[in-house]
């Protein structure tokens, strides 16, 4: 389905507000076209009647039908301007909804390859060019479109010899809307590419202003930035010259074309024994000339915003395209937690498996850790265990079911994870550890952070639980954000937890802490513990050592030590002990 289609498909479905604002549009432009018939009458058969007598009643009387309609077209103007604007916004409502609905949909590798700030362009740059097609132009065109044909009505009705002549303005301006789309279409496409591009490269540079000032990269920030504002600018002004030339001196040129038509026409018609023109004839036909160019001059004015509007839905349709998933409110019992890894391959980019034959089991209540060297796998197991990605060979079965055949949202309630750089939502302590969710009180929210031990950290902070959160959580320690990381996941109850590097980004005096909360978390769950710090998980059940995507070693910490490979060998490192020390 083309664009105009789905725009219109969209339009649809507020039909009644858009048409009742159409219909009011029709009432005020008929009005408002009466008054030169009505200025007609006057004139020829009350001001210079062919008998010569002045009758001042009709006149009186014609002049207030003037004036009602001047005044009846201007509610009615007013009255379509109300609904035809809340329609438009009404339209751009829906789309946008849609759109952020559509994002959540969208699997995580849509992400990788798409920067935030794109997406967010796409949900406000571009939806809001496409509410300026609902708002000015659908208003303007329409507006346009019914004083055109109602000008030209009147024309026929006086003359239809002359109103035939002026029906070459139609192709014309017909043909001078394809030249100008063919341009503004490969401009306006740069354009806001370029636009969603610097969106991107701001998000990135607030996001990582910390990297960029520490490292003196200011200045190749500055450069990138401004190359990307040349080629927008340059773009910019093609379309700018594009304009000046499809608006004004278009209208200029035709406005001179009509005259000369006009002025042979009527002439011609004057020299003519037999032809007569009246005054009140001239003066309708000059009046409706002038007001045929008000409209043409709206259009042509509106390519513009047209163009960028098309160009605008075209991405966000391109956007809604993308093959996303609903969200389903299936709700399970909460499982045992047995899970179960079963020759699973898998990889990001076709061919490259960063996961090679993973098999594993993990019973309900066990601790897994998984350790290994970057770029082993380890965060891509969790990723395939929380559904993030789908496993290209090879099944994860929890409690003996395969988690494909479950809904992503299915296989997620009942698991929690705690990020090496917990994210946090802003606004408070509270609302960052329920998410919203009604089921988790304020109580269960205090007894969650005293049973990881929170209140030790948070208790400095003057609101507590009501203390306000920015963006990220920026405002916070790493220590407090990692405990109120804890204290989410305690709060939800899950059957299976994930700890990713739970403790890479705290001091030691917090780490203490942490290593309660991460004991507290793991009674009575199954347990997976993505750690570099070899020491945390000394107590671990089972211990992966995973190289280049398969495992290496599997068992538990003396085991492994007793092995001699790998594991012992990254132990050593980090403990800075001699392997006597160690076997000893």
């Amino acid at each position: 389905m083309g664009t105009g289609k789905r725009l219109i498909k969209y339009a649809m479905q507020f039909k009644k507000i858009l048409l009742g604002g159409l219909m009011l549009l029709a009432v005020a432009v008929a009005a408002d076209l009466a008054a030169p018939l009505i200025a007609k009458e006057i004139i020829d058969n009350h001001i210079a009647p062919a008998n010569g007598t002045v009758n001042f009643e009709p006149i009186a009387y014609l002049l207030a039908i003037f004036l009602g309609l001047g005044v009846v077209a201007s509610i009615f103007r007013y009255l379509e301007y109300i609904f035809l604007q809340k329609g438009a916004n009404s339209i751009i409502k829906k789309m946008r909804n849609d759109v952020f609905e559509h994002v959540q949909t969208l699997p995580i590798r849509y992400f990788d390859s798409l920067p935030a700030g794109k997406v967010v362009s796409r949900i406000t740059n571009d939806t809001e060019a496409i509410r300026e097609l609902f708002v000015t132009v659908l208003s303007q065109f329409a507006t346009s479109f019914m004083y055109m044909a109602g000008i030209y009505a009147a024309l026929f009705y006086l003359d239809w010899q002359l109103a035939s002549m002026m029906l070459v303005l139609i192709p014309l301006l017909y043909g001078w809307m394809l030249v100008y789309r063919k341009f503004a279409a490969k401009y306006n496409h740069v354009v806001r590419e370029k636009l969603s591009d610097m969106n991107a490269i701001i998000n990135e540079s607030i996001q990582g202003m910390t990297i960029i000032q520490a490292f003196r990269r200011e200045k190749l920030m500055k450069n990138e930035f401004e190359e990307l504002n040349d080629k927008h600018y340059k773009f910019q002004q093609k379309l700018l010259i594009l304009e000046a030339t499809a608006s004004h001196n278009m209208v200029g040129v035709l406005r001179s074309l009509i005259f000369i038509l006009f002025i042979w026409y009527f002439g011609t018609a004057s020299m003519s024994v037999n032809s007569a023109v009246t005054v009140g004839v001239l003066y309708a036909f000059v009046d409706y000339i002038i007001r045929l160019f008000n409209p043409i001059s709206g259009i042509v004015n509106q390519f513009a915003k047209l163009e960028q509007a098309l160009v605008a839905a075209e991405r966000v349709f391109r956007l809604l395209d993308r093959t996303g998933e609903p969200v389903s409110d299936e709700k399970i019992a909460r499982y045992r937690g047995n899970v179960r890894f079963e020759n699973v391959w898998f990889a990001y980019e076709e061919d490259e498996y960063v996961l090679k034959d993973i098999s594993f089991e993990a019973k309900q209540g066990e601790t897994v850790a998984l350790v290994g060297h970057t770029g082993s796998g380890k965060s891509s197991i969790m990723n395939l265990l929380f559904r993030f990605y789908d496993v290209t060979e090879g099944a994860i079965k929890i409690d003996g079911m395969n988690i494909n055949d479950m809904t992503r949202q299915a296989v997620r309630e009942h698991m929690g994870i705690v990020l090496q750089d917990p994210y946090l939502f802003t606004g408070t302590i509270e609302s960052n550890i329920t998410l919203g969710d009604s089921r988790i009180s304020r109580q269960r929210v205090e007894e969650a952070l005293a049973a990881v031990g929170g209140e030790r950290v948070l208790k400095h902070l003057p609101k507590g639980i009501d203390e306000p959160v920015v963006e990220k959580g920026s405002t916070l320690s790493s220590g407090q954000r990692q405990l109120v990381s804890f204290a989410r996941a305690l709060a939800f109850d899950p059957a299976i937890l994930i700890l990713d590097e739970a403790t890479s980004n705290i001091d030691t005096e917090t780490e203490e802490i942490i290593q309660h909360a991460m004991e507290v978390l793991k009674k009575g769950r199954t347990t997976f513990i993505i750690a570099h710090r070899l020491s945390t998980i000394k107590n671990a059940d089972r211990i992966l050592v995973l190289d280049h995507g398969r495992i290496a070693e599997a068992g538990s910490h003396d085991e492994l030590m007793k092995l001699g490979g790998q594991y012992y060998q990254m132990y050593q490192i980090q403990s800075g002990m001699s392997p006597t020390q160690i076997v000893g």
